[in-house]
């Protein structure tokens, strides 16, 4: 009986000991502090806010209805009353820029919310129960690998018909398994730590010592994949509306924008033009600030 005592003693000692020793605030300030060093990344930033802004201001600011037709107005080039032109059926660009603002950061931040909840649950379940489990999941998270992830989207928007709730849905399914990869990764690594072993020893659950003493100590990875995972489902998102399976009209998408006017690639380039600049700087934003966390999180690569 002293002897159970001792070990449960132990235990709850080597669990204070846990490798999460700095307070969050001092924490933050540090990795603040090394990503304000990152040019590159707090640039990114300040792009993502300055979209995020115009997402949220969006009928605010527009100066014309996105879906307003005026086929008296086609094709007007760039100038003072549209400072992006109109496109075939006299709408204006600049505000249909605007109004798929919000559409693509909309459909990026759900799927990858919904690929990030399932993928964390299901990693989580293989890498800490091993065995049978393990091999069921990743290899059923293997054969959606094998598959190109814009096919998959694709097989899933004509299952599931179109729309934009179903392009979130299609685009978060067809990311889980990277998310189930990394997670289960990061928990094989640390679950036979000290720490781990001190939980399971004074009693705590399987599902408590997964949310509380494991992930909370591999979130950094998760946090970066999830950043450059919104820059991958930007492009899927444009991608699908590119082939007419995503957002449908009259709805402003930036992918949709550029697939209806590819045919006025000579006559119109600024109706591609716009539209592909915008999808440009998004998708470059989210991947700049996802490899600032990434050094950020990263203790090692942290300037002394």
């Amino acid at each position: 009986m002293k002897q159970n005592k001792a070990e449960v003693s132990q235990a709850e000692a080597s669990l204070q000991a846990a490798p999460v020793l700095e307070k969050p605030e001092s924490q933050l300030k540090e990795m603040w502090e090394s990503l304000r060093e990152n040019k590159a990344a707090v640039a990114g930033l300040f792009i993502i806010l300055f979209l995020i802004l115009v997402a949220l201001l969006g009928p605010l600011i527009m100066p014309y209805d996105p879906n307003l037709s005026d086929m008296t107005q086609s094709f007007l080039q760039p100038g003072p009353q549209h400072w992006f032109g109109t496109d075939q059926l006299g709408r204006d660009i600049f505000s249909r820029i605007i109004s798929g603002t919000r559409i693509s950061l909309t459909v990026g931040l759900s799927a990858v919310a919904l690929s990030l909840t399932i993928g964390v649950i299901l990693g989580s379940v293989a890498g800490y129960r091993g065995g049978k489990t393990d091999t069921i999941i990743m290899r059923f998270m293997d054969m959606m690998l094998a598959i190109p992830s814009i096919l998959l989207a694709i097989a899933f928007m004509a299952a599931l018909g179109k729309g934009i709730d179903k392009a979130v849905i299609a685009i978060g399914l067809v990311s889980i398994p990277e998310y189930a990869r990394i997670v289960r990764g990061c928990i094989l690594s640390v679950k036979e730590n000290d720490y781990v072993q001190a939980a399971r020893v004074i009693g705590n659950k399987s599902s408590r010592i997964i949310f509380k003493h494991i992930l909370p100590n591999v979130m950094s990875s998760i946090v970066v994949r999830a950043t450059l995972g919104i820059s991958t489902a930007v492009l899927d998102t444009a991608a699908l509306g590119f082939l007419g399976l995503g957002v449908q009209p009259p709805a402003a998408e930036w992918g949709d924008m550029l697939g209806r006017a590819r045919g006025f690639i000579f006559t119109a380039p600024y109706t591609l033009i716009f539209p592909g600049i915008a999808i440009t700087i998004t998708v470059l934003a989210f991947n700049l600030l996802g490899d600032g966390l990434r050094d950020a999180l990263d203790p090692k690569s942290r300037k002394n």
